[in-house]
């Protein structure tokens, strides 16, 4: 999947011409869906959002974030399917618009949607407790010689998480208990109690936990580290961290964060939405954002998101096939 994202990437678009849009704009508040609960990755850079645009004055409506993370985000896709035609409902989405239809069987694509913008992409760490084992080759050593398997936490089921934990049993023999939690941060309050021995979080689920030395993070789950190089603890940046194919398993995945519209929206309510985002893009916060949560800047719209969109699709029908996942 390297190459697919080489190639998505190379199409980032630095949209600094960007035309001022005199025609649409909301009329009442706008909401931004998050197709997760409370505390995860997608809740924190909703939040993020909200603030960069209401600080920077970037919109006269206020901006209100709405958490419809029931039925592992189902309630999200539906709900954002439901609204046709409706410009005042953004989801922030993620690789679950390609994953749930395929191992729930729900009646939803992400193509009845309409797309505005990729904004960042993630990227996936595999830690322990700070008490644990500190290196990978350590941690797989524990995990095949427990009496039990190892537990791991993830948010969702059959979900980038899960996935993760699979190819991580294949890539290295050890055996997996996976447990879903509704988010990356209850994944990490978990890990932290010693209820799990090891999640997958993104990096700004468990950020605050690493800084206060409770867990460890023992490799980044990418073909390269992450650039970051400011001190996030006392000792380590991100770029300190190994990426997991320098620790001996070759596994690599990244998750897209991306706004959509409903569907059967004007081309100019979708233009007043491409302006706001890449103008969020521009904000110190975001740019803040980006560096203290370590995520990947990429801003994509038009056809090069779509085209992002479809071999970002492919990659991940792919893996959720290979994992089993895909419902019958």
């Amino acid at each position: 999947m390297g190459h697919g994202m080489k190639a998505a990437i190379a199409l980032t678009v630095a949209l600094c011409g960007t035309p001022a849009f005199a025609g649409w704009e909301p009329a009442k508040p706008v909401e931004i869906v998050v197709a997760a609960g409370a505390g995860g990755a997608s809740d924190q850079m909703a939040r993020m959002m909200q603030a960069a645009i209401q600080k920077n004055n970037l919109m006269k409506q206020p901006i209100v974030v709405s958490l419809k993370g029931g039925a592992s985000g189902a309630e999200a896709l539906m709900y954002m399917k439901s609204s046709e035609g409706d410009p005042n409902k953004v989801l922030i989405a993620y690789s679950l618009i390609y994953m749930l239809p395929l191992s729930a069987k729900i009646p939803f694509n992400w193509r009845e949607l309409t797309p505005v913008s990729v904004v960042a992409l993630d990227q996936f760490v595999l830690w322990d407790n700070s008490a644990g084992p500190k290196t990978v080759k350590e941690f797989v050593a524990a995990a095949k010689a427990a009496s039990a398997p190892f537990k791991m936490g993830g948010t969702g089921s059959k979900r980038e998480d899960h996935v993760l934990t699979v190819f991580l049993e294949q890539k290295t023999g050890a055996k997996f208990s996976y447990l879903p939690y509704k988010s990356g941060g209850e994944a990490a309050t978990q890990l932290v109690g010693n209820h799990t021995e090891s999640n997958v979080n993104n990096p700004s689920e468990n950020l605050e936990v690493w800084r206060a030395g409770q867990v460890r993070p023992l490799c980044v789950f990418d073909k390269e580290r992450i650039s970051y190089t400011t001190k996030v603890t006392d000792t380590q940046s991100w770029a300190d961290i190994p990426t997991c194919k320098e620790e001996g398993v070759d596994v690599q995945y990244l998750m897209l964060r991306a706004m959509f519209l409903p569907g059967k929206v004007t081309a100019e309510q979708q233009a007043f939405y491409v302006e706001l985002f890449h103008k969020v893009t521009q904000t110190a916060e975001y740019k803040d954002y980006m560096e203290k949560q370590a995520l990947k800047p990429i801003f994509l719209t038009g056809k090069d998101m779509v085209q992002f969109l479809e071999e970002d699709d492919a990659v991940n029908k792919s893996l959720m096939t290979e994992a089993g996942f895909v419902a019958k």
